[in-house]
């Protein structure tokens, strides 16, 4: 009787710090600049771009992630996981969830969405990214967040590695010029304030946009394309779009892309998500280019 006696305020008490610990928060800053407040110790938490659940898999313990979005696709596991429309916001079955803390990427979930939710006492963690070291920064941030700042770490570190294996030693400013398209019609590009500028800078090349549109992704006339005059052309094989892109737009067979056949597919998963297998992104691109620069590339890992 004496031992239950004991046991009962160490159970209290240990109830008391689990309810403490729930209770207790955190104040951030995400990358789009907004101060928010979290708990300091997330249990159910989900993201509504398929590049932050990438990094959750990657570096959460994955039972507290909660759900998924329809375009997740990798890793396999986000298969069972329950789906939350993100386009338009299934906000009723979002709220069901109970999420401690939703993550998302500039330009993916809209600000009145995240309004919405905070009103609702769910907060929206943003990551915004220009550069591939920012991809990086955001997975040690998510780290920190969930408290898992060893396993962030670990696959950042990782990563760095492996990026610095893949850099080109020299850049003489005659890199072959680069434009990616991410769709036909009209026109959109991956422009100069996007993440593909610092990928394919480390791939050994550059991108043609050299000019910053207002949108990240600008639709761009034909005229435009002709002056910049792409060495390498990204979005499709040769064969497919000279039945689609370049047939739609004969004119456009007078740049170099096409005339020297430097007309791609790339993996769009890879180009789409900036998370963990951004160096896996910039590799493709790099063997893409390599015919070109006449470099050997490391051994993959």
């Amino acid at each position: 009787m004496r031992f239950r006696l004991l046991l009962l305020p160490l159970a209290l008490l240990l109830g008391c710090q689990s309810e403490s610990e729930q209770k207790a928060t955190v104040q951030v800053r995400d990358g789009m600049g907004r101060t928010l407040t979290l708990p300091a110790h997330p249990r159910r938490v989900l993201a509504l771009a398929p590049s932050m659940t990438e990094i959750l898999f990657a570096v959460a313990d994955t039972a507290t992630i909660v759900a998924r979005v329809p375009q997740d696709n990798y890793p396999a596991g986000v298969y069972r996981k329950p789906v939350v429309n993100n386009y338009p916001l299934d906000l009723e079955k979002l709220v069901l969830l109970k999420p401690d803390v939703v993550f998302t990427t500039e330009g993916i979930t809209s600000v009145d969405d995240a309004q919405r939710l905070q009103k609702l006492g769910i907060p929206v963690y943003y990551q915004r990214y220009r550069r591939v070291e920012d991809v990086f920064k955001g997975i040690d941030e998510v780290g920190r967040i969930l408290g898992r700042d060893a396993q962030a770490k670990h696959l950042t570190d990782s990563l760095r590695q492996r990026m610095h294996a893949l850099q080109p030693e020299d850049y003489d400013g005659n890199e072959p010029r680069v434009l990616a398209i991410t769709w036909i019609d009209p026109i959109y590009c991956y422009g100069q304030n996007t993440l593909f500028t610092d990928e394919i800078h480390f791939a050994g090349g550059q991108n043609a946009i050299t000019e910053t549109f207002p949108q990240p992704y600008p639709a761009l006339t034909r005229e435009y394309i002709l002056k910049l005059n792409p060495d390498v052309l990204l979005g499709g094989s040769f064969e497919k779009l000279d039945s689609t892109f370049f047939k739609n737009y004969p004119e456009l067979k007078r740049i170099n892309a096409y005339k020297n056949h430097r007309v791609f597919a790339i993996t769009g998963n890879l180009m789409e998500r900036p998370g963990p297998r951004v160096v896996e992104s910039v590799r493709e691109l790099r063997e893409l280019l390599a015919p070109r620069l006449g470099n050997s590339l490391p051994p993959a890992r």
